[in-house]
């Protein structure tokens, strides 16, 4: 049995008179901020970590800094959900915008990744021991780490060679097609006819309403005359059918024409209980952003989470953003994606429609259609922020896809192997390979089908071979 506290005290203050001058305090009971750490995830040589901070206060932290150090020999890679400033092997954390109030009793996590096999030491939380990390061996210093306000972007980090293990039912490499929900002259196809290669389906598109941030999806009615009758049911059993093969399919929102709006707290709330209803009547899996008119990366972000909290862990989230919307970490995709990181699913930007673009290096333009293009683009992701299992390519599917950029489906392959290999490059390699790069994206499936299905029948088995 315990002693009560009252015995506990009693006994203090008899040590206290006993021992005089010579008394060292007890500590005091914990109370107040603490933070925890584990290792979420880990393989080969790296782990992913997580922090939770948890305030067991009484009143509402305003901005949090935690800081550690990682021994000789293991390496910070990419993290999320938080700013970082470094010196040397001491790391400093703080909070984003959106996660620096932490109420009584409540509890905000940040992650990374790491390489190495040492682990976090000498934890402290707003200057104070964490309680739930491992004690510092030495004195800390008396200020927290640096005192140079962090960046308002995460700077470049280096990401590690190997990546967390897949999660959501889908596979370490993965192919992504479009479906058509609607009637052009590529071939109509209904959802069960889409060929198995795919393992990610996305449905496009969901459309807008007159209500900031709603969507809505149905069946289109052109598609249904030229399919000779295709009903919202029929589909519905169709998503189903999809999912007994174990492919996975989720509603796209946007397209060049979207017009779905997310730029306020009320407008997000709206995303998110429609997007769920939808998500429940038709059994999609998950969400794919894809939004060529702008978009609100803090309201959106807002929307997705609050999505994800309705439907759960499993829900995919993928975006689809333009070229000229992934060169730097500033724009509002970038920064949506690095700020959703820890629940994001994968990124497949659109390498084509684009003439030609900077990559990575800064020093030369590559033009589009080109393995150097694929790869010095990719490559500004991966060294940014992104987890490399983060990263898909979106190339068109052979004629009638696009009007630029379309490549033959071996560019594809020979861009994955540059990636996640560093074989098959053209003159620009990349500063490192990546072999958990995620995979590859098509516009569209039914333009494969058209083109005579080369594109899932080339790419879709070379996945199986990368890393």
């Amino acid at each position: 049995m315990k002693p009560a506290r009252s015995l506990v005290l009693s006994l203090v203050t008899v040590l206290a008179a006993t021992l005089g001058a010579a008394w060292v305090a007890l500590p005091a009971f914990a109370a107040g901020p603490t933070a925890s750490f584990v290792k979420t995830a880990e393989w080969g040589a790296g782990w992913e970590g997580k922090y939770t901070i948890t305030n067991g206060g009484s009143s509402t932290i305003n901005g949090w800094n935690l800081v550690f150090d990682l021994p000789t020999g293991t390496t910070l890679g990419s993290y999320w959900d938080a700013l970082l400033t470094s010196a040397g092997q001491r790391h400093t954390f703080t909070n984003r915008s959106w996660n620096g109030s932490i109420a009584p009793g409540a509890s905000v996590s940040f992650g990374f990744l790491a390489s190495g096999s040492g682990s976090p030491t000498g934890c402290r939380l707003n200057g104070a021991p964490c309680g739930g990390g491992t004690p510092p061996t030495t004195p800390p210093p008396t200020t927290p780490g640096p005192t140079t306000p962090p960046p308002t972007t995460p700077p470049p980090t280096t990401p590690p060679p190997t990546t967390p293990p897949p999660t959501g039912g889908l596979p370490k490499h993965l192919l992504t097609g479009y479906w058509h929900n609607f009637d052009n002259p590529a071939v109509e196809l209904r959802l069960r006819d889409v060929p198995t290669q795919y393992d990610l389906v996305a449905v496009a598109f969901a459309e807008a309403t007159s209500t900031p941030g709603a969507l809505t999806f149905g069946i289109d009615p052109g598609l249904a005359a030229s399919l000779g009758g295709y009903t919202d049911a029929d589909f519905s059993a169709d998503v189903r059918t999809l999912h007994a093969r174990g492919q996975r399919v989720i509603l796209s929102v946007g397209g060049e024409t979207g017009r779905v709006t997310v730029n306020d707290a009320a407008s997000a709330t709206v995303f998110a209980d429609t997007a769920a209803a939808l998500i429940t009547r038709y059994g999609f899996d998950g969400i794919d952003i894809d939004l060529e008119n702008g978009l609100n990366p803090t309201y959106m972000a807002q929307a997705l989470r609050a999505l994800r909290a309705k439907i759960g862990s499993g829900l995919i989230i993928a975006m689809a953003p333009q070229t000229i919307d992934m060169q730097s970490p500033a724009s509002g995709y970038f920064k949506l994606a690095l700020d959703i990181k820890d629940i994001l699913t994968v990124v497949n930007t659109q390498f084509y429609n684009s003439g030609a673009m900077l990559g990575c290096d800064q020093n030369a333009a590559y033009s589009q259609g080109t393995v150097n293009f694929i790869v010095a683009l990719a490559c500004i992701q991966l060294e940014a922020g992104l987890r490399p299992d983060q990263v898909g390519l979106g190339l068109p599917a052979g004629p009638g896809a696009a009007g630029g950029g379309i490549v033959a489906p071996s560019v594809v392959n020979a861009a994955l192997d540059c990636l996640a290999r560093g074989t098959n490059c053209g003159s620009f390699r990349p500063p490192r390979t990546y072999p958990g790069i995620r995979g590859a994206m098509t516009w569209s499936i039914n333009w494969d089908v058209s083109n005579g299905n080369g594109f899932a029948r080339t790419v879709a088995p070379h996945l199986d071979t990368l890393p």
